[in-house]
């Protein structure tokens, strides 16, 4: 088991190393044009002493956003899930309900949130919503692995279904919980810096949409590997979160 982890850490570290090569090369030599700065570039303006006040208030902005999101998403949908396992009866409409939302492009919800909430409300909304289904889809699943013989255990000691649910059904349904954890990463990110774009007072989202519109290639780039290091870090940490809870549901 730590020979497979070492290995699978060494190939990571080796395709991570092999990534950042080729974006230096592909800079230095304007593979792909202007748009593409080499990395130590990148680097060499992201650390600017002067520019350090700038990207501090905006990754703080973003990602005071997505931690809002994640949290109000992930509460939400455990409790959507919960409510859809222990009355049967509304789950269908749940199911269908969720999966319309999240069919809905957050560019397309982004304009109506602004007019709904208000502008600086939008990013952590659009992250919730997505964190959100995630945390549902995952759940409902995760709350029907619970075997037939433990459910029968219950039933004879008399539990109730709420009792049955929480103490069988969702302790069952943590190594589930625990990806969905993993997996909303992203999406909240994803959800706050597309819920800037659309007016937001600040954020790393409206830094590259003012680096976009005044070309400002640096800044662009800038902004974006600091989403990118961010969102990584997290899915990282919540991974190893996640093998440690399915080690001990093992």
């Amino acid at each position: 088991m730590t020979s497979a982890r070492s290995q699978s850490f060494v190939l990571g570290l080796i395709g991570v190393s092999l990534f950042l090569a080729a974006w230096e090369v592909i800079g230095t030599y304007r593979l792909a044009g202007l748009t593409w700065p080499p990395l130590s570039t990148v680097l060499a303006f992201l650390s600017t002493p002067a520019r350090l006040p700038l990207f501090g208030r905006a990754a703080a902005a973003s990602f005071t956003s997505v931690a809002i999101g994640y949290v109000c998403g992930g509460v939400g949908g455990l409790v959507l899930a919960l409510a859809s396992h222990l009355i049967a009866p509304v789950r269908p409409g749940l199911d269908r309900l969720v999966a319309v939302i999240h069919a809905i492009p957050s560019i397309a919800l982004a304009p109506l949130l602004i007019v709904l909430a208000s502008a600086d409300a939008t990013p952590p909304i659009i992250s919730g919503l997505g964190v959100g289904y995630i945390f549902y889809v995952a759940a409902t699943s995760g709350l029907a692995t619970a075997g037939a013989s433990h459910r029968d255990l219950f039933a004879v000691l008399g539990a109730s279904r709420l009792s049955t649910a929480l103490r069988l059904d969702l302790p069952s349904a943590l190594p589930a919980i625990a990806s969905a954890m993993k997996l909303s990463v992203p999406i909240a990110f994803i959800g706050a810096i597309i819920g800037e774009w659309f007016g937001a007072s600040r954020g790393l989202g409206l830094l590259i949409v003012s680096a976009m519109q005044n070309f400002q290639i640096p800044l662009l780039w800038s902004a974006v590997l600091i989403t990118a290091v961010a969102s990584l870090s997290m899915f990282a940490l919540f991974s190893l979160f996640e093998r440690l809870v399915q080690e001990r549901m093992r």
